[in-house]
Protein backbone atom coordinates (compact mmCIF):
# COMPACT_ATOMS: atom_id res chain seq x y z
CA UNK A 1 0.00 0.00 0.00
CA UNK A 2 1.37 3.35 -1.09
CA UNK A 3 0.77 6.01 1.79
CA UNK A 4 1.26 9.65 0.87
CA UNK A 5 0.57 11.20 -2.90
CA UNK A 6 1.90 9.86 -6.14
CA UNK A 7 2.91 12.19 -8.81
CA UNK A 8 4.82 11.86 -12.10
CA UNK A 9 8.11 14.26 -12.52
CA UNK A 10 9.30 15.58 -15.75
CA UNK A 11 13.11 14.28 -15.43
CA UNK A 12 14.80 15.70 -18.70
CA UNK A 13 14.00 15.18 -22.29
CA UNK A 14 15.11 12.10 -24.07
CA UNK A 15 17.73 13.67 -25.48
CA UNK A 16 19.34 15.24 -22.31
CA UNK A 17 20.08 11.37 -21.61
CA UNK A 18 22.57 9.51 -24.21
CA UNK A 19 22.22 5.54 -24.39
CA UNK A 20 25.01 4.12 -21.24
CA UNK A 21 24.21 7.31 -19.09
CA UNK A 22 22.44 8.05 -16.05
CA UNK A 23 21.16 11.58 -14.32
CA UNK A 24 20.66 12.31 -10.90
CA UNK A 25 17.52 13.83 -9.95
CA UNK A 26 17.09 15.68 -7.09
CA UNK A 27 12.99 15.83 -5.81
CA UNK A 28 11.91 17.30 -2.72
CA UNK A 29 14.52 15.58 0.00
CA UNK A 30 15.01 12.56 -2.02
CA UNK A 31 17.63 11.57 -4.50
CA UNK A 32 17.17 9.52 -7.60
CA UNK A 33 19.26 7.81 -10.24
CA UNK A 34 17.37 7.65 -13.90
CA UNK A 35 19.40 5.50 -16.37
CA UNK A 36 19.58 5.32 -19.80
CA UNK A 37 20.56 1.99 -21.51
CA UNK A 38 22.08 1.63 -24.87
CA UNK A 39 19.08 -0.37 -26.30
CA UNK A 40 17.26 2.92 -25.33
CA UNK A 41 15.29 1.35 -22.31
CA UNK A 42 14.76 3.47 -18.86
CA UNK A 43 15.10 3.03 -15.08
CA UNK A 44 15.21 4.47 -11.54
CA UNK A 45 16.64 3.54 -8.77
CA UNK A 46 17.58 5.26 -5.29
CA UNK A 47 20.49 7.55 -6.17
CA UNK A 48 23.05 6.53 -3.43
CA UNK A 49 25.03 3.35 -3.40
CA UNK A 50 23.09 1.85 0.11
CA UNK A 51 27.42 1.14 1.28
CA UNK A 52 28.55 4.27 1.43
CA UNK A 53 25.70 6.76 0.48
CA UNK A 54 28.06 7.95 -2.89
CA UNK A 55 25.96 9.25 -5.90
CA UNK A 56 25.43 6.56 -8.27
CA UNK A 57 25.76 8.85 -10.90
CA UNK A 58 29.43 9.47 -10.26
CA UNK A 59 29.82 5.57 -11.15
CA UNK A 60 29.89 3.70 -14.56
CA UNK A 61 26.84 2.06 -16.29
CA UNK A 62 27.93 -0.80 -17.83
CA UNK A 63 24.40 -2.97 -19.57
CA UNK A 64 21.87 -2.97 -16.35
CA UNK A 65 24.52 -2.60 -13.71
CA UNK A 66 25.60 0.39 -12.03
CA UNK A 67 28.57 0.48 -10.59
CA UNK A 68 29.56 2.88 -7.42
CA UNK A 69 32.65 4.80 -8.21
CA UNK A 70 33.67 4.40 -4.31
CA UNK A 71 34.27 1.14 -3.74
CA UNK A 72 32.83 -0.57 -6.53
CA UNK A 73 29.57 -2.10 -5.43
CA UNK A 74 27.71 -2.79 -8.29
CA UNK A 75 23.69 -3.25 -8.74
CA UNK A 76 20.96 -4.16 -11.36
CA UNK A 77 19.41 -1.01 -12.43
CA UNK A 78 15.76 -3.64 -13.73
CA UNK A 79 15.55 -4.77 -9.99
CA UNK A 80 17.67 -2.68 -7.59
CA UNK A 81 19.38 -6.00 -6.26
CA UNK A 82 22.80 -5.47 -4.76
CA UNK A 83 25.14 -7.64 -6.61
CA UNK A 84 27.93 -8.31 -3.83
CA UNK A 85 30.09 -6.75 -1.22
CA UNK A 86 30.82 -4.23 -0.31
CA UNK A 87 26.93 -3.43 -1.23
CA UNK A 88 24.54 -5.98 0.14
CA UNK A 89 21.59 -3.75 0.20
CA UNK A 90 19.49 -3.52 -2.53
CA UNK A 91 18.58 0.13 -3.89
CA UNK A 92 14.28 1.03 -4.61
CA UNK A 93 13.73 0.93 -7.73
CA UNK A 94 10.93 3.56 -9.42
CA UNK A 95 8.94 3.30 -12.23
CA UNK A 96 9.53 5.50 -15.46
CA UNK A 97 8.17 6.63 -18.82
CA UNK A 98 8.79 8.47 -21.82
CA UNK A 99 5.87 11.04 -22.64
CA UNK A 100 6.33 12.98 -25.98
CA UNK A 101 9.50 12.45 -25.67
CA UNK A 102 9.65 13.56 -21.96
CA UNK A 103 11.62 11.55 -19.41
CA UNK A 104 9.10 11.23 -16.46
CA UNK A 105 9.64 9.54 -12.87
CA UNK A 106 6.72 8.34 -10.80
CA UNK A 107 7.63 10.33 -6.72
CA UNK A 108 5.66 9.06 -3.91
CA UNK A 109 5.38 12.31 -1.36
CA UNK A 110 4.46 11.90 1.98
CA UNK A 111 0.85 12.69 3.12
Amino acid sequence: MIEGSVEWIDVCSVDELGPDDVLRVDYLERTFAVYRTADSRYYATDGQCTHAKVHLTKGYLSGTVIECAKHNGRFDITTGRALGAPAIVDLGCHPVRVVDGTVQLLVVTSS
